[in-house]
C-alpha cells in the first residue's frame, strides 16, 4: 500500500482553498444581487457593497493560491513536490532508507584549514547533484499515489533491451541505487551536466502534474530518459541526438525514442521554459534534500589554485556588475536625482 498522503495534499490543499473561497464568493454575488433587488432599503444596499468587497477579496485570494499551488515547476514560490514527499515521515518505518544510516563524517574548518565545496548555483557538482536528482525521483516512486501511466511509458510495451522485462516489474520499487546507476550512465555517456540534471528534474515534475501521472516501477525508466532526452537538447548548446541514446542503450529505435519525445512535449503542453528562479529553487530544495538523507556535498581543503579560481570568478562578477552599474548610470541619472552607485562588498562562502 502506498502512501496517499504526500502525493495527495498536493491536490488537497488546493481543493481546501478553493472550497471555503468559492462559497463565501457565491454568498457574497447572493447579497449582492438581493442588495440591488432592495435597492430602496439602504441597509440592504450597504450589505451589498459589503458583499462585493468579500467578493473581491477572495477573489484575489483564490487567483493567489491558484497561482502558487498550481505547479511548482512553473512558480517559484511554490514548494517542490519531491521535498514535501520526502518530508512526509510519518511512515518512514515502512520505507527502505535510501542512504545507508549513521553519522555522517563531516569536515570542519580549522584556523589553518577551510574546508568548501565548489558547488554553486550556475555550477553545481555533478556526482552530488545526480545523487539528489536521483533520490528525488526514489521519493517520488515510494510514495506515489497510484500507478496512473500512459502506454508510451510503460517499459512491458516499449522495453529498453532486449532482455526479458520480470513479471513483477510493475510491483517492485526500485532502490536509490539503481535509479542512481541508469542516471549516471546516461549523464556520463553523452557527457551531459549538472544544470542539465536539475532541469530534467523540473520537467519530471511538470509532466506528472500536467499529465496527472505516477512515476512508479513500471515507467520510471522511460519516463526519466524522455525528461533528459527534453532537458539535453533544450540546456546544452551541444545537443545529443536521439540517435546518439541509441547508442547508448542499444536496443532503442530511434522511431520509439522520436515517439516518446513528442508525446512528451504533448503531454508537457510545450512548455520547456525554466525561469532563473525555479531552477535556483530546485538546486536549493536538492541541497535540503542532501542534508536530510545524509547526502554532504564533498568538502576539499581551500589550496593556492582553488584560491586563485574563486577568486577569478569573484573579481569576474565584480567587474560585471560594475558595467551592469555604469550603463543603468548612463541611461537613468539626472540633474534632479543624482546619486553614486553603493557597491557592495563581495563574500566568498
Amino acid at each position: 500500500m502506498q502512501s496517499a498522503d504526500a502525493g495527495g495534499s498536493y491536490r488537497d490543499k488546493l481543493f481546501y482553498t478553493i472550497a471555503p473561497c468559492a462559497v463565501m464568493c457565491l454568498v457574497g454575488v447572493l447579497a449582492l444581487l438581493t442588495g440591488r433587488i432592495s435597492a430602496h432599503n439602504r441597509k440592504a444596499n450597504r450589505h451589498s457593497q459589503i458583499a462585493f468587497k468579500w467578493f473581491f477579496f477572495f477573489f484575489l485570494f483564490v487567483s493567489t493560491e491558484l497561482a502558487l499551488e498550481s505547479n511548482p515547476s512553473d512558480h517559484a514560490r511554490a514548494s517542490t513536490i519531491f521535498l514535501s514527499k520526502s518530508q512526509t515521515d510519518g511512515q518512514w518505518s515502512r520505507c527502505v532508507p535510501p542512504v545507508s544510516p549513521g553519522p555522517p563524517m563531516k569536515k570542519y574548518s580549522s584556523c589553518s584549514t577551510i574546508f568548501i565545496d565548489d558547488s554553486t548555483v550556475s555550477q553545481p557538482n555533478l556526482k552530488s547533484t545526480i545523487k539528489c536528482v536521483t533520490l528525488a525521483i526514489y521519493y517520488h516512486i515510494k510514495k506515489r499515489d497510484s500507478d496512473r501511466s500512459l502506454d508510451i511509458f510503460d517499459e512491458k510495451l516499449h522495453p529498453l533491451s532486449k532482455e526479458p522485462v520480470p513479471d513483477d516489474y510493475a510491483y517492485v520499487d526500485p532502490e536509490h541505487k539503481h535509479i542512481y546507476r541508469f542516471v549516471r550512465t546516461l549523464f556520463s555517456a553523452a557527457q551531459l551536466t549538472a544544470e542539465c540534471a536539475i532541469v530534467t528534474l523540473v520537467y519530471l515534475e511538470r509532466l506528472l502534474t500536467y499529465a496527472e501521472l505516477d512515476i512508479c516501477p513500471a515507467n520510471w525508466k522511460r519516463i526519466v530518459l524522455g525528461a533528459i532526452l527534453l532537458a539535453s537538447k533544450v540546456w546544452d548548446d551541444q545537443a545529443v541526438w536521439n540517435v546518439d541514446y541509441c547508442q547508448i542503450l542499444k536496443d532503442l529505435t530511434v522511431e520509439d525514442l522520436n515517439e516518446m519525445e513528442r508525446q512528451s512535449l504533448e503531454l508537457l503542453q510545450f512548455n520547456i521554459n525554466v525561469p532563473a528562479s525555479v531552477y535556483a529553487k530546485y538546486y536549493f530544495d536538492l541541497r535540503q534534500l542532501a542534508d536530510d538523507n545524509n547526502l554532504n556535498f564533498p568538502l576539499e581543503p581551500l589550496d593556492n589554485q582553488r584560491a586563485q579560481k574563486l577568486e577569478a570568478i569573484s573579481r569576474l562578477c565584480e567587474d560585471k556588475y560594475k558595467d551592469l552599474s555604469k550603463a543603468a548610470m548612463r541611461r537613468s541619472l539626472s540633474a534632479d536625482n543624482l546619486i553614486g552607485v553603493r557597491h557592495s562588498n563581495a563574500v566568498l562562502s
